[in-house]
């Protein structure tokens, strides 16, 4: 099938319904020579066309952000074969209302509580992202060994890239 006519369900929904499966991200700065990665937890909010984190006040990648606020995010389902690539805009924020609504007992490992002095948010808005939405089944996995030996073609599941 030609790609240009191939149908997806990769939308701007189901980028969201897919960020919010995935627990941990790579949230990816630049530091004006490298790209850094870490892994961080995220609160997606679509309502809001917003992805929130916990970062602390003293953190490298804060500077980063202020200076280069184009980042990119990375998350990964390997049980299902789902992975997507966001890029957006991050601002750093005091917010202490905010932080006090996206507060969670988990960030207790990190931070004494919402009233922290250390504790910031970095609020990311999503402008694009590149999904791939693979099958999910056992049958899928056996037609994509059966495709290594070269017996056919696997079905890969849906990919599009999507304005957010």
């Amino acid at each position: 099938m030609n790609r240009s006519t191939f149908m997806t369900k990769i939308n701007q929904q189901h980028v969201w319904e897919m960020i919010e499966d995935i627990n941990i991200c790579m949230f990816i700065t630049w530091d004006g020579s490298r790209q850094r990665a870490r892994p961080m937890a995220h609160m997606p909010r679509q309502d809001e066309h917003a992805i929130y984190f916990f970062t602390d006040a003293t953190a490298e990648k804060d500077g980063q952000i202020e200076e280069f606020p184009i980042v990119t995010l990375t998350f990964v389902d390997q049980s299902k074969n789902d992975y997507v690539s966001l890029t957006g805009t991050a601002t750093l924020s005091n917010d202490r209302t905010k932080i006090e609504e996206l507060w969670s007992p988990m960030m207790k490992s990190w931070w004494d509580g919402p009233e922290d002095a250390n504790l910031r948010l970095i609020r990311l808005v999503p402008e694009d992202a590149e999904a791939w939405d693979g099958p999910h089944d056992v049958v899928s996995t056996i037609k994509m060994v059966a495709a290594a030996a070269g017996l056919g073609k696997p079905d890969m599941g849906d990919s599009g890239k999507v304005r957010m």
